[in-house]
């Protein structure tokens, strides 16, 4: 049985790379594969902090020069995926004996219990990739994990009248992040993504990466805390 989990790049590396957080989450997998010898995880990897920052910086320094190109802003992010990926595969030894992902259309087969995946290409997250991932390996269901705990109806940073959703249907989920994708654009899953997972049948759920108590009631079947998006 393959469970693909969107990692988010704010729960890897909000500035730098959280040690400690993938000490524990690497344990937790490691008890998780132990305890079941049939199963295998897809860990798709964001870009988090050090993506936003280096768009950022591209954006500050052709400022009044020329314009913003999304393309370029597009392929820093994926780059950043590409570094938290790497880090994740190596810290797995091994239980990943495959490459990295970068192209998730071309991926079918798993040699180890572990598949690592970064992003793909410019106009496209690796929330996207989770979903394609998912597809390609015939899983239902992708864990998107980040530094939230639920989805709102709102910003609650911004309106103190936003409420926790604990499950939500696709078309009012698209209807709250759009249809576009925007380089760094901040929502619990991004509009593309969310357009295939709708297209294709799949169930997401968004939970916070960090509540690692949480995460494994979640791997097991057993009460969460989260948001079911399907």
């Amino acid at each position: 049985m393959v469970t693909v989990i969107s990692l988010g790049g704010s729960i890897v590396a909000p500035d730098g790379v959280d040690v400690e957080f993938l000490k524990q989450f690497v344990g937790l997998i490691e008890e998780l594969l132990e305890g079941d010898p049939e199963k295998q995880f897809i860990l798709v990897s964001g870009g988090g902090g050090p993506a936003r920052a280096w768009q950022n910086a591209y954006r500050e320094v052709i400022a009044n020069r020329t314009a913003v190109v999304n393309n370029e802003a597009d392929w820093i992010g994926v780059m950043a995926t590409r570094l938290n990926a790497q880090l994740v595969k190596a810290i797995f030894g091994e239980y990943c004996k495959d490459p990295v992902v970068t192209d998730p259309t071309r991926a079918n087969t798993m040699t180890g219990r572990i598949l690592v995946a970064a992003g793909w290409k410019p106009g496209f997250s690796s929330d996207y990739d989770a979903t394609l991932l998912a597809e390609q390996f015939g899983a239902k269901l992708v864990i998107n994990l980040s530094n939230i705990e639920k989805v709102y109806t709102g910003d609650p940073k911004k309106d103190p009248a936003a409420k926790p959703i604990d499950a939500i249907s696709w078309a009012d989920f698209r209807a709250m992040v759009g249809e576009e994708w925007v380089p760094g654009k901040n929502v619990p899953f991004d509009p593309v993504a969310s357009r295939h997972a709708s297209e294709t049948g799949l169930t997401v759920i968004c939970a916070a990466g960090k509540n690692l108590r949480n995460l494994k009631n979640l791997l097991q079947g057993a009460p969460f805390t989260g948001t079911t998006i399907g």
